[in-house]
């Protein structure tokens, strides 16, 4: 089990928005994955992952999404190296999450994230999935991972 590590933006904590949903987020080079809570934030689902493309597209589509499932809370994944120190990775996730934060007016949390792509893969492939439908899920699963350890440690 990862380490818990969620670092919040904004002036509410967790414990304090214990209801509505949350939307996970899973910034990649490529795509962003993504995944939501129910209201209860007892359960979470991947959602079809987002196109990385310039900001003003893709703060549409999240604010779509966030509008679509009435989002309370944003969960960003921190990509921290293995031995928990903060790289590049970890630097533009926090950048990404203030402007979010800045722009969506919600709060934002981060979740330590390391790993998880590996954990959703093997997950995807140990549910019989062929290569094309993992590589077609694996990021939307990994945000369903890091919403599930972000509520998991907040309850």
């Amino acid at each position: 089990m990862r380490e818990n590590y969620h670092i919040q933006i904004g002036r509410e904590t967790p414990e304090g928005h214990a209801r509505g949903r949350l939307l996970a987020i899973d910034p990649g080079r490529k795509r962003v994955g993504l995944a939501v809570s129910d209201e209860l934030r007892l359960t979470a689902r991947s959602l079809p992952p987002l196109r990385r493309s310039n900001w003003k597209d893709l703060l549409l589509s999240l604010t779509d999404v966030v509008r679509q499932f009435d989002v309370k809370a944003v969960v960003i994944g921190l990509p921290l190296l293995l031995e928990g120190a903060e790289g590049d990775a970890a630097v533009e996730a926090r950048r990404f999450g203030r402007n979010l934060q800045l722009s969506l007016r919600l709060p934002v949390y981060f979740q330590d994230e390391r790993l998880t792509s590996r954990a959703a893969e093997e997950s995807l492939r140990a549910e019989g999935h062929s290569e094309r439908m993992v590589a077609g899920r694996l990021d939307g699963e990994a945000a369903r991972l890091i919403l599930l350890d972000f509520i998991s440690h907040s309850s």
